[in-house]
């Protein structure tokens, strides 16, 4: 028995507020999106890095401009299957993209998945100021951007209402105390109480209800496991829940088993903050790569491979090393030399589980106990 309510954004509604974390470089693709779809959730397909290992990309061109182009058609272009996969797999679930507002193809990948099907683009790394402009021609799209404090979505609010006259249809308020991945706070703010999602979730909410007509539901990130935490995060305010590092250890996610078998057989002391190429801190599980970055000798090699960020020491110092490289190993089964990218919950999954039994879990009032 589900003991939550609906949630919808724009003209969208889902059976259950959960809406499935976008996970880059081919850890959330189709298979995972459609299968949280049919299971009533959200499913979001991540944009970042799908051009790598495709045929229309030689990472091996010796001219960086002509690389760099192929990598932006084979983005598109692998984005465009992804999403016809999932509609194939979901006909009439919510299928997302999740797309970073610091890769360099982002106005690309926004207008490739509007005019392909997406039903939801969530937004982030970074702030994504013109997004309705790149979205104008398609209004049933439904926009939310990624935020960690209300100043940002202040702007995001007022920008978008002067120039397009235009909302978001909800806002992911991502604690980065507990999320994994990039996350959107320096290292000096990480243990900062204003930068909780306990602090920011209800001050959100009410500078929303008390500004606006329009109904924006407010989505708690980060540090989302179980139903426990469902219920708190509506507590607060929020509407829905994105949950990421819980989906890895399904049999549906798209990464490589030995990717999904390292997170399940992880421990909570595994889950370290790491550098990034980008200049703010991620979160990941401790292994050799991982170690070998936090001690600051990563000894960069080879070429940048596709100038896919905006801002990136690796590509303009020759510093650190290539994150596009490195997240692609790992989702590929390297677990050595991969950065496998975790929330402060990795290490709590007991086994695999289907996408279908997880929602179940989630949404069942007594949880159901894991043999």
């Amino acid at each position: 028995m589900n003991a939550f309510p609906s949630l919808q954004i724009g003209s969208y509604i889902a059976r259950y507020p959960i809406i499935q974390g976008g996970m880059g470089v081919r850890i959330s693709c189709a298979s995972l999106a459609a299968a949280v779809a049919n299971e009533g959730g959200i499913g979001i397909i991540s944009a970042s890095g799908l051009g790598l290992n495709s045929p229309y990309f030689d990472a091996d061109e010796p001219n960086p401009k002509k690389r760099h182009h192929q990598f932006l058609t084979a983005s598109r272009l692998a984005l465009i299957d992804e999403l016809n996969t999932a509609r194939r797999l979901s006909p009439t679930g919510i299928i997302g993209v999740n797309i970073m507002v610091a890769a360099r193809e982002y106005e690309l990948l926004v207008r490739t998945a509007v005019e392909h099907g997406a039903n939801v683009i969530v937004a982030g790394a970074g702030l994504p100021l013109q997004l309705p402009a790149h979205t104008k021609d398609h209004p049933e799209v439904a926009l939310i951007p990624i935020v960690s404090s209300v100043r940002a979505a202040k702007l995001i609010c007022r920008k978008w209402q002067r120039q397009q006259d235009r909302l978001p249809d909800a806002f992911i308020v991502e604690d980065p105390q507990l999320a994994g991945g990039h996350l959107g706070a320096t290292a000096d703010t990480l243990n900062d109480p204003e930068w909780a999602a306990t602090a920011v979730i209800p001050a959100l909410v009410s500078y929303l209800k008390d500004e606006f007509e329009t109904p924006m539901p407010v989505i708690a990130a980060g540090g989302i496991w179980d139903h426990h935490d469902i219920v708190q995060a509506l507590a607060l305010g929020a509407k829905g829940v994105q949950i990421g590092t819980r989906f890895i250890t399904t049999h549906e996610c798209d990464a490589d088993r030995r990717y999904k078998e390292f997170h399940l057989n992880a421990s909570p002391e595994d889950v370290r903050l790491v550098p990034s190429p980008v200049g703010l801190p991620g979160r990941a599980l401790l292994n050799p790569f991982a170690e070998k970055i936090m001690a600051g000798t990563p000894n960069p090699r080879g070429k940048c491979l596709a100038n896919c960020l905006k801002s990136c020491k690796f590509r303009d110092q020759h510093e650190t090393y290539c994150i596009l490289r490195a997240l692609d190993r790992a989702a590929r089964g390297d677990i050595e030399t991969g950065l496998i990218f975790a929330g402060t919950n990795a290490g709590r999954s007991q086994r695999m589980m289907s996408v279908a039994e997880l929602m179940e879990e989630l949404v069942t009032p007594s949880p159901v106990q894991l043999t």
